[in-house]
């Protein structure tokens, strides 16, 4: 049984005016809660720049910046 099917399991035993106690704490809990921007993707963020990276550029771009990198070298850094 997942949180929300055992929460709303139990609320339907409460009384009314309990319940209405429940929905009055979730909205406190809701308000509580800080307020986050949505994160843009990468991609999304670059989007003014006319920029048109393929699945293969990224690839290509990970695997050239990685280039090189081994567990021999990790001792190095």
């Amino acid at each position: 049984m997942t949180v929300k099917e055992a929460v709303l399991e139990n609320l339907e035993k409460l009384s009314v005016i309990k319940q209405q106690e429940v929905l009055d704490f979730v909205e406190f809990l809701k308000a509580k809660e800080p307020k986050r921007k949505p994160r843009r993707s990468f991609k999304g963020s670059l989007a003014h720049l006319n920029i048109k990276w393929t699945e293969e550029d990224m690839r290509q771009a990970r695997n050239e910046m990685w280039r090189g990198y081994t567990k021999d070298t990790e001792d190095e850094l």
